[in-house]
């Protein structure tokens, strides 16, 4: 690259310049780390001429910038010391946090918290508790999965969880977990225009397309607009006690050190209210 300059490479008190934009110089000493070691030469003739273009473009719009720009608008030194103090601040806050939050949470502060808080938790969405099968329609056995995926009886449930796993295309057999009930119909064709009215009108669902059967046993559900259950809300509660506590901690930080610091008189105001006047 050097070579094919016009008049050979020009040098800058024994830096070797090769490229410049409008005032700005950019020199060979500044790529060599630009290049990953065991780069191929054209490989790397590619990599450093795309490096110094967009150097040139960026080196020509600050020039534009500061041409154009009065004294007042370039001086960035508040906006750099705030963005800094900020960093700083943000980056002992979290290793605070990481250090000294106490991240136990227990389920009586759960309950409690839910219980205290209950208009906070108003579903949005319909909710199911259902075990779910998705079988190829050629599957076997499934006259004995018609009764098990509806059966409380334990030995059943195993045969149906040996079944699933054999046979099953998709299944969910934990009853015991709420489900969003669009995240379901997004696996099952149900064709409803009234989600609310087709969860309180069935239990057992049995429907088809031109490949698989599918299987669905409604254990429970929650309709929008109404309050959502502890279990469903149980993580969702766990993470706001956690900022509560962060956020605690972070402010009794604060107050310490200031009170810390008034304490140790490093700390002076140096106007009054009439000079305020």
């Amino acid at each position: 690259m050097l070579a094919s300059c016009d008049n050979g490479p020009k040098k800058d008190k024994g830096r070797v310049i090769i490229a410049r934009a409008g005032e700005k110089y950019f020199y060979s000493d500044e790529i060599k780390d630009i290049v990953p070691k065991g780069t191929s030469a054209n490989d790397s003739i590619g990599l450093i001429k795309k490096y110094i273009d967009n150097w040139i473009h960026e080196s020509l719009v600050i020039q534009k910038a500061e041409n154009n720009l009065t004294d007042a608008q370039k001086n960035v030194e508040k906006q750099l010391t705030d963005y800094r103090n900020s960093l700083i601040t943000y980056t002992y806050e979290k290793e605070l946090v990481k250090q000294k939050l106490d991240t136990a949470v227990t389920q009586e502060e759960i309950e409690q918290y839910y219980n205290a808080n209950q208009a906070d938790f108003q579903l949005k969405d319909n909710i199911i508790k259902v075990i779910y099968i998705k079988v190829d329609k050629n599957a076997p056995g499934k006259e004995k999965l018609k009764k098990w995926y509806v059966s409380e009886n334990p030995k059943d449930r195993e045969q149906l969880a040996s079944y699933c796993h054999q046979f099953a295309e998709n299944f969910y057999l934990d009853d015991n977990s709420w489900l969003l009930f669009d995240d379901l119909l997004k696996e099952i064709p149900i064709q409803t225009y009234n989600k609310e009215l087709f969860l309180q009108n069935n239990r057992i669902v049995e429907v088809s397309d031109s490949l698989n059967n599918y299987f669905l046993n409604i254990k429970g559900f929650k309709i929008r607009n109404s309050l959502s259950p502890l279990g469903f809300e149980k993580e969702n509660i766990k993470n706001i006690i956690l900022n509560k506590r962060k956020l605690e901690l972070i402010t009794k930080m604060k107050n310490d050190v200031y009170n810390d610091a008034v304490n140790d008189k490093n700390v002076e105001i140096y106007i009054d209210d009439k000079s305020k006047k």
